[in-house]
């Protein structure tokens, strides 16, 4: 067995063992990039996996620096090359990429790309992600190395576990919606409960009111005074359970309200304090605004499922040309680096691809008895 073999298999071998030693889908994609790139000897290496919009939903790059890539800007579209790709599930093994009459160019910060190399990623007849690399490092004085049909069939081994972590990555994200959907219908069941209690409550005030009437008319009025307050309160539960069983209305009453009304909701459903403040945040992309409803629905669940905290602030502001949602609990907080509760952690991997998938960014701050605060970040227009 050769050298050069050896180390094909030992870096092969890396990129497998990551999936088991990585629970984050994020941190096994980009382990297969940075693998690929160094099995092949390559200058860059992608994976994408697209989304149903003709975009993509993840997309994980090695070899570029995080300024390059902020240069670059928004995710590639699915066209050209990387379009036929996945649409027609087949490998791609171009001399030069600039060449193929299907090449529609790229943004200005984009590297120069050459050779290159690029396998669909397949859950049986299902492609469900591309990984490519370009620019094969040239050891030949001469030039012309290019990638090989060996370099094809080791980035194909890749390809194969790729597709085993992405499939993993849409079962835990349905068995994260299950999670929400059981939280919807124990938070509607709370709602319902305290409608049912404030009801029971003013039925009870209203009986009195009627028996004190003709023997003590000032404590009859009293008692009337009360009724409507529980009546008012009565009506405002029964908005929020409304609110809270139809879909967010982003369309209808933009991000703030939508947001403003959700927390409202959930500070009368929990006995954490739950509050919102955001005024003067223009609107934004669809697909921004959605990011960031989502990012706030989940650091809102895990805060006030798992950190036991007495208050929970979210925080919408602008940030230059963009905007900044911050949430923040006063629970027990965690270690970033180490946590591996389920809820919690899978909730940080939905987040942080909610975020990258529309060009913004997502920090964490925690630690154990300290809270935690989510942010997430995204770029003006």
């Amino acid at each position: 067995m050769s050298h050069g073999t050896r180390s094909g298999l030992a870096a092969v071998s890396s990129a497998l063992l990551a999936m088991s030693r990585h629970l984050e889908v994020r941190d096994v994609l980009k382990t297969i990039v940075a693998s690929a790139r160094e099995l092949l000897d390559a200058q860059y290496a992608a994976l994408g996996v697209p989304d149903d919009h003709g975009g993509f939903a993840q997309f994980v790059v090695d070899g570029v620096s995080d300024e390059q890539w902020r240069a670059i800007g928004p995710l590639p579209r699915q066209h050209g090359v990387l379009a036929a790709m996945l649409r027609e599930a087949r490998p791609e093994r171009l001399a030069d990429v600039r060449q193929d009459p299907r090449f529609e160019g790229w943004p200005d910060a984009h590297p120069e790309l050459a050779d290159f190399l690029g396998l669909p990623i397949r859950d049986g007849d299902e492609v469900i992600g591309a990984l490519f690399l370009a620019n094969k490092n040239c050891q030949k004085p001469e030039g012309g190395c290019g990638f090989t049909a060996e370099d094809e069939d080791l980035l194909g081994i890749l390809a194969q576990h790729a597709a085993i972590a992405l499939t993993n990555a849409r079962l835990y994200e349905r068995s994260r919606e299950l999670t929400i959907a059981e939280e919807r219908s124990r938070l509607a069941h709370e709602l319902h409960d305290a409608v049912s209690q404030k009801l029971f409550s003013l039925r009870l005030t209203a009986q009195a009111a009627t028996a004190l009437v003709d023997r003590d008319p000032a404590r009859a009025k009293e008692e009337l005074h009360q009724v409507a307050a529980l009546a008012a309160e009565a009506a405002d539960e029964l908005r929020a359970a409304v609110v809270e069983l139809r879909p967010a209305a982003l369309d209808e009453d933009g991000l703030v309200a939508t947001l403003r009304t959700q927390v409202q909701v959930l500070d009368r459903a929990h006995s954490a304090r739950v509050t919102f403040t955001g005024h003067g945040i223009r609107a934004l992309p669809a697909a921004q605004e959605e990011a960031l409803l989502r990012v706030a629905q989940e650091a809102l669940h895990n805060a006030l499922r798992h950190s036991g905290a007495a208050h929970v602030q979210v925080g919408m502001a602008r940030r230059g040309n963009g905007v900044v949602l911050r949430v923040t609990d006063d629970g027990e907080g965690f270690d970033p680096t180490t946590v591996r509760r389920a809820g919690r952690h899978l909730g940080l991997v939905s987040m942080r691809d909610r975020a990258s998938g529309v060009g913004g960014t997502l920090t964490v701050e925690s630690a154990p008895g300290k809270g935690t605060a989510i942010e997430m970040e995204v770029p003006g227009g």
